[in-house]
């Protein structure tokens, strides 16, 4: 059964950086599609980026292109997201998910597996 753990949220300040660590367990890493979303209060799972199992260009939703950057350790068996310049829209709980198929998806019901979530807080 495979599990996920993210770590890495915390309450930053506004224009900080902060990356976010997701473990992958009892699986095959390499095959599958890892993705990256976020839930704000009272608002709909979004999609913020994801990463192939070999890697290749990732994809990101439109609001954090220039200033997030997902990535992956096949090694480790762990997905990255740093995010830079945070914003006080970014306030969320982050989720890593991961995904049995070999495309990109930015859909929630794509992706097979969930983590518990992080939460990421931005002071002004």
């Amino acid at each position: 059964q495979v599990q996920l753990v993210e770590s890495g949220g915390g309450l930053v300040q506004s224009g900080d950086s902060l990356t976010l660590a997701c473990e992958f367990f009892g699986g095959a890493f390499y095959d599958y599609t890892m993705g990256w979303f976020r839930q704000a209060p009272g608002r709909e799972r979004e999609f913020v980026a994801a990463i192939r199992g070999s890697g290749g260009t990732p994809d990101y939703t439109d609001s954090v292109k220039g200033r997030v950057t997902i990535s992956r350790d096949n090694i480790k068996n762990k997905v990255y997201l740093q995010m830079n310049s945070l914003h006080p829209e970014d306030p969320s709980i982050y989720y890593c998910a991961a995904d049995t198929t070999k495309s990109i998806a930015a859909v929630v019901i794509i992706y097979d597996y969930w983590g518990s979530g992080t939460q990421v807080t931005v002071s002004s």
